[in-house]
């Protein structure tokens, strides 16, 4: 297993729709393994395979103990907001956080590794994981939901020469513990890691 490169907002990657995946492999097996490797390293709740460079269809979570994988997943959602009951914040997003509307309850219906069913479903932070993850794979990012002010301000953050800082800064930080890139053979990496998880100020 290796900790992975984690790609930054302004990647074109975490902007373009993951491919479904249709090779069950050991390529896939050996992804998994390296994303939730990188997951535990940056303390993520959960990373996608577009943050580490990778535009297929997979995600890896981790919350309150319940640790996944998820291959081509279907979202469902329903249920109240959870309004403004935790700060939302992505590792490709470093920095910054913001109150997002995610429903309380959701459920992904996919496949696991080897291709064989697998269902995750959950409420509160499990929810907005399973929600922001998805979210990636179909190359929106968090701050795309945000609304009036919270937006205004994070793009504004975003386009401010201090935020380039602050992405450099990480970068540099997560560089120390990086290993191996996934296997060759495999598609191209034109992006990085990213994770969801509560903001870190």
């Amino acid at each position: 297993m290796a900790v992975l490169s984690i790609r930054m907002i302004g990647d074109p990657i975490l902007r373009t729709p993951a491919a479904e995946v249709t090779d069950f492999g050991p390529e896939l097996a050996r992804l998994v393994e390296d994303m939730t490797e990188t997951m535990i390293d940056v303390q993520g709740a959960g990373l996608a395979a577009p943050q580490v460079g990778i535009g297929l269809q997979v995600f890896t979570y981790r919350v309150d103990g319940v640790r996944g994988h998820v291959v081509n997943p279907v979202l469902e959602t329903d249920g109240a907001s959870q309004g403004e009951s935790d700060v939302e914040g992505c590792l490709s997003v470093p920095g910054l956080g913001s109150f997002v509307d995610r429903t309380e309850w959701a459920r992904v219906t996919g496949k696991d590794v080897s291709g064989q069913d697998v269902v995750v479903e959950g409420r509160g932070m499990l929810a907005r994981a399973l929600q922001h993850e998805t979210d990636h794979l179909r190359g929106t990012l968090y701050i795309d939901r945000l609304q009036g002010e919270d937006r205004r301000n994070a793009l504004r953050a975003i386009r401010s020469a201090d935020y380039n800082r602050v992405t450099s800064r990480t970068a540099a930080e997560r560089s120390r513990t990086l290993g191996s890139s996934f296997t060759p053979g495999s598609p191209p990496a034109p992006g990085g890691t990213g994770a969801f998880g509560r903001t870190t100020r």
